[in-house]
């Protein structure tokens, strides 16, 4: 999962920026890095991150003033202050306006590393499978990397958009449970807002197209209250069951 976490940097100093974007690329992180505020502002509206990295003193648009708009479009990305100042003030105040750490530089690299996945732990999904591949019933197989659904041992039968597979992987790691709408839409879009209401059931129709002809799976909505991906339950694991049940009555014999 390291792998597809993307880091926005925002860090006007070329040669530092540089230098946390090769060690976070060293263990795995995808790296933007913007050389000003309104640059970075830019790239977040466009692209989805899991993580900010905001320089306090930047051209153009400060550090300040742009985690001020992402909190606006994001409530709960995790915002990461880094900066030469060590007054009180301004750590309180990144603090006040929604930032989640402050780092006085110099920093160890170490430790923003440690931090990063301390706050990733706590925002992104859990009990993701080691090779990034849910198993939806018997036949499909959704690859949340590839961010494609295929048929077991067959070519992908649908592509995903990144929201879309973030979506489903929320649902599939919630299914045959009843999911709210609202955090669905926090989870994946940090917000509740009309937009972002609006695009996810976009993104919901999509799927249920995508699952039309796939037996076992469905994706049901509750009006105004939630939805509910409902997978059946494997076959084989049945027979398991079952084997594993007919063993334990002999054993009682």
């Amino acid at each position: 999962m390291v792998g597809n976490v993307q880091i926005l940097l925002a860090e006007d100093d070329y040669q530092y920026g540089n230098i946390i974007k090769k060690q976070l690329e060293a263990v795995g992180y995808q790296v933007v890095h913007c050389f000003d505020g309104e640059v970075a502002w830019k790239k977040f509206q466009r692209d989805d991150f899991d993580l900010c990295i905001l320089d306090v003193m930047m051209p153009k648009k400060d550090g300040f003033t742009l985690a001020q708009d992402i909190r606006k479009k994001n409530g709960m990305i995790p915002i990461l202050f880094v900066s030469a100042k060590s007054a009180d003030e301004d750590r309180l105040h990144g603090f006040r306006i929604g930032g989640d750490d402050f780092l006085v530089k110099p920093f160890s690299m170490r430790e923003l590393i440690m931090r990063i996945r301390v706050f990733l732990r706590r925002t992104l999904p859990k009990d993701v499978p080691g090779d990034g591949i849910y198993k939806l019933g018997d036949d499909v197989r959704f690859n949340y990397e590839e961010k494609e659904l295929r048929k077991t041992g067959g070519e992908a039968f649908a592509t995903l958009t990144k929201k879309e597979a973030k979506v489903l992987r929320y649902l599939v790691e919630n299914s045959n449970k009843l999911v709210k709408r609202d955090e669905i839409l926090l989870k994946v879009w940090g917000n509740s807002s009309f937009f972002s209401s609006r695009s996810m059931d976009v993104f919901i129709t999509r799927l249920r197209k995508h699952f039309k002809m796939q037996p076992g799976i469905a994706l049901e909505t509750l009006h105004n209250v939630g939805i509910r991906l409902n997978i059946l339950e494997s076959s084989k694991d049945k027979n398991d069951e079952s084997t594993s049940t007919d063993t334990d009555n002999q054993g009682d014999e």
